[in-house]
């Protein structure tokens, strides 16, 4: 392994890392641990700049049109290659949650991703103001206004957070 694998791995762990212990904070909230639930946000936060820090060494930032470029081409694999194969597996073994509920979800998810990104890239530059809005159940992305009903998840309008 080299060092540049090396930091790959250790900011996957770290970015890993902070998205699990903002699950455990939301859930210690929930449970009444309101310290427990800031000590897992306080913990959140230095993940993420451990991750930066990885990222920032590994060259993994460009400039605007080549992270566009990066982000369309991740977002691209992912529900081409990626996410097929993980429901095509969970199929097979009969884990019919794991293939409809985060996996096929997650791939349509990430093909609107890829089509924004697009967009953006074509219109860089361009300074058109666009409100995002996210469904909070499957994650769902769209632009200007949320729908009356998440196409995706079938969500209520009111389960799109706007975006800033």
């Amino acid at each position: 392994m080299t060092t540049q694998d090396n930091l790959q791995e250790a900011f996957a762990g770290e970015s890993q890392a902070n998205r699990k212990y903002l699950a455990f904070a939301e859930k210690a909230d929930e449970e009444g641990y309101h310290q427990v639930a800031k000590l897992f946000r306080a913990a959140a936060a230095a993940e993420t700049v451990h991750a930066m820090n990885h990222l920032r060494i590994m060259k993994g930032v460009g400039n605007t049109t080549q992270n566009l470029q990066s982000a369309i081409h991740g977002e691209t694999a992912e529900f081409k290659k990626m996410y097929p194969s993980f429901i095509e597996q969970a199929q097979k073994e009969g884990v019919s949650d794991a293939a409809l509920l985060t996996f096929d979800v997650a791939n349509q998810v990430e093909k609107i991703h890829a089509q924004l990104y697009t967009g953006a890239l074509e219109n860089l530059g361009n300074n058109k103001e666009v409100d995002y809005y996210v469904c909070q159940i499957c994650g769902n992305t769209v632009e200007n206004h949320p729908p009356d009903r998440c196409p995706i998840c079938n969500a209520p309008k009111e389960k799109f957070k706007r975006i800033d």
